[in-house]
């Protein structure tokens, strides 16, 4: 099976939104942040390894201790994976933090200032001219 075969992007969607239920739902570790999202499942072609990119709302803190409460449950995640997933065989996860969210509020915010700057400084220059 090829890495961008559609069997892969069915798989990876499929193991996503598993293991996103079973974080959310499952898990009781209080390391665990409410706010922990499933960005995106990067499922190896034979099926052995998936990296998970996992997106935490919050502090730096909150991040590290998601991740750490996450490894420690590596294999009960893995358990009920197997258990709700048919796959022949099922992937030992690797979680990664994403921070692609955090940097895109950042640049939001970013830009937001910048308009705001620019808009305050045209009404000045419409006052000047007056």
């Amino acid at each position: 099976m090829r890495k961008n075969s559609i069997k892969n992007t069915r798989i990876n969607g499929e193991v996503r939104r598993v293991l996103s239920s079973i974080i959310q739902n499952d898990i009781k570790d209080p390391r665990i942040h409410p706010m922990t999202s499933v960005v995106e499942v990067e499922v190896a072609p034979d099926l052995k390894s998936a990296k998970a990119y996992i997106s935490v709302l919050g502090d730096e803190e909150a991040q590290k201790d998601t991740l750490a409460g996450l490894k420690s449950a590596e294999g009960y995640i893995r358990r009920e994976l197997a258990r709700t997933v048919n796959l022949r065989n099922t992937p030992e996860i690797r979680f990664i933090m994403d921070q692609s969210i955090e940097y895109g509020v950042h640049m939001s915010r970013l830009i937001d200032d910048v308009n705001q700057n620019s808009l305050e400084e045209g009404d000045e220059d419409d006052q000047a001219e007056e």
